[in-house]
């Protein structure tokens, strides 16, 4: 097994089989290496030996991001990864702290950085005929720095749901290892084709895309943004044989109308994760292909996998040492007890914080950010900020981040358990569910922002019929409002931005054109909402 991701492409120096497709570019993995090569020979002529070998990449998915990795790898650069849906001073900002020499961008993002503060940082336009000169006149570095397995690879930012995004330090061996354990499991080898739509700026697509192909030397065909519109023509294209996702791509695709030759493509495996239940079988069986959901987050510190015996709903059984437990107690929460129902009849004792009691794991820590480093790392345990109970087989279940433990009319209420009840109801795509402040003042009442199916409908009375059929539902848990939508506030990763929902309150549309509904206080039936902001009917 090679210690380094340098290790692993010089495997594929002389290999003249496909290493990446784009539109309609065809690259060599002898000629991807070649111009990684002359490419870290270029940086490292800019590089000041004397500050941190950082090289900033502000790309989306296209030829130059997967150079920019590989030469980061062959010429001892930390590549760090510029989350390209931020946008000014927060963009400036996660710059500055990855302390960048360097940032390669193209013209399509380059704009992004005007008139912002980057410091002394030099920024490429990867599209100019400057650099392509460069390039063309560089050779590889004569004696780049020697890579050891615990040696950054490079610096990825957190999606930041919870707050400002910050650097993890991904090291080398956690590269190599994710892909030598991926491509066996799903029996990937150099004749296969994978599909990297995710922003290859995070953690999904460099552990589950980037790194089982140059593990084994597969094709990688590239998406500059995901489209799930675009999806199915683009697997037929390229002949695709495994895909990753994260967030909600699966559901996504789903609410696109179905082919007749879906489950004949060649699409044999989707691995990611945060796909809603009903969704996972519904892919497997549309495109006639096994559908793998894992639990996984950008500091690697926790690790779940579900097995053939784990139930739909769970994210599967936890490794040695990872455990839910109570944050204020620092004990282990007990496990779940279902009631006939099969609702959780002991939340407030079950519920807790999915912890590595063993340390860190694979979690080298926040570049540039001791505080939050200790924030995590608490009690000589790593602490995730993700809600969870386990049953009473050890299987872990979501239960939503740690702002998603509520307090509905004096009830302890976990946002995650109601999203996968709503989730049920045929007609909703996607859901967010959240707190907004009571009108009495005192806790909070649950707002729900759904999306509904292009080929459905959803209407007051019938989503009132739903819930009152819903036996594990807790009558505190129905929600007061109902944010019909066109689409949900996302991050770069597809995961919902629930921050955005509240900021937007009770009424407000952020400049779409949603349907509110509102629950009378103690009634169970929904009407349309009065615009709150404008006093109009929405």
């Amino acid at each position: 097994m090679a210690d380094t991701v340098r290790e692993q492409l010089r495997r594929h120096a002389d290999s003249d089989s496909p290493a990446i497709r784009y539109e309609d570019l065809t690259i060599s993995w002898r000629e991807y290496i070649s111009a990684a090569d002359r490419r870290a020979g270029a940086l490292d002529a800019m590089l000041d030996d004397s500050r941190p070998r950082h090289v900033g990449t502000l790309l989306e998915n296209t030829p130059e991001m997967l150079y920019a990795l590989a030469a980061g790898a062959l010429g001892g650069v930390v590549i760090a990864g510029i989350n390209a849906t931020r946008r000014g001073e927060g963009l400036a900002r996660d710059i500055r702290r990855a302390d960048c020499q360097v940032l390669l961008t193209d013209s399509q993002l380059a704009p992004l950085l005007d008139g912002l503060d980057l410091g002394d940082v030099s920024v490429i336009d990867t599209d100019s005929d400057e650099w392509a000169a460069t390039v063309a006149a560089s050779e590889p570095p004569a004696d780049p720095p020697v890579a050891d397995a615990g040696d950054p690879f490079m610096l990825i930012f957190t999606s930041g749901t919870s707050g400002d995004p910050k650097a993890v330090q991904v090291g080398n061996f956690t590269v190599t290892m994710s892909g030598e354990a991926l491509a066996p499991s799903f029996e990937l080898t150099s004749e296969d084709v994978l599909y990297l739509s995710m922003p290859l700026f995070h953690s999904n697509a460099i552990m589950s895309g980037f790194s089982p192909a140059i593990a084994v030397g597969a094709t990688m065909v590239l998406a500059r943004r995901f489209s799930a519109t675009r999806f199915g023509d683009d697997i037929r294209r390229y002949g695709v044989t495994y895909m990753n996702y994260v967030g909600k791509p699966l559901a996504y695709i789903l609410d696109t109308p179905a082919r007749p030759d879906d489950a004949e493509t060649t699409l044999r495996a989707a691995f990611g994760n945060e796909a809603a239940a009903k969704d996972i079988p519904a892919f497997a069986e549309r495109f006639g292909c096994t559908v793998r959901d894992a639990y996984g987050s950008t500091e690697l510190a926790i690790i779940v996998v579900r097995t053939e015996n784990s139930p739909l709903e769970s994210i599967g059984e936890p490794f040695p040492g990872v455990a839910v437990y109570d944050p204020v107690t620092v004990t282990e929460c007990p496990r779940a007890i279902f009631d006939d129902t099969g609702a959780v009849a002991n939340l407030d004792e079950c519920v807790g914080e999915l912890v590595n009691t063993e340390g860190a794991g694979f979690f080298a820590g926040y570049y540039n950010n001791e505080q939050a480093t200790s924030d995590r790392m608490r009690d000589g345990m790593y602490w995730s900020g993700d809600l969870a109970y386990r049953d009473a087989d050890g299987n872990v279940y979501m239960a939503g981040r740690s702002g998603d433990w509520l307090r509905v009319d004096g009830e302890n209420m976990a946002a995650g358990i109601v999203e996968e009840i709503l989730l049920r109801h045929p007609a909703v795509s996607r859901v967010a569910v959240y707190g907004l402040p009571d009108p009495r003042g005192v806790g909070d009442q649950l707002a729900a922002a759904v999306v509904v199916r292009h080929d459905s409908e959803l209407e007051p009375a019938g989503f009132e019929e739903f819930l009152a059929s819903q036996p594990d539902l807790s009558p505190k848990a129905w929600p007061r409002w109902v944010r019909v939508s066109d689409a949900l506030p996302t991050t770069a990763t597809n995961k919902i931005l629930k921050r955005a929902l509240v900021e937007d309150g009770v009424g407000g549309t952020a400049g779409g054109a949603d349907t509110w509904w509102e629950r009378e206080e103690r009634g169970t039936s929904y009407a349309v909402l009065a615009d709150s902001r404008a006093g109009t009917a929405v």
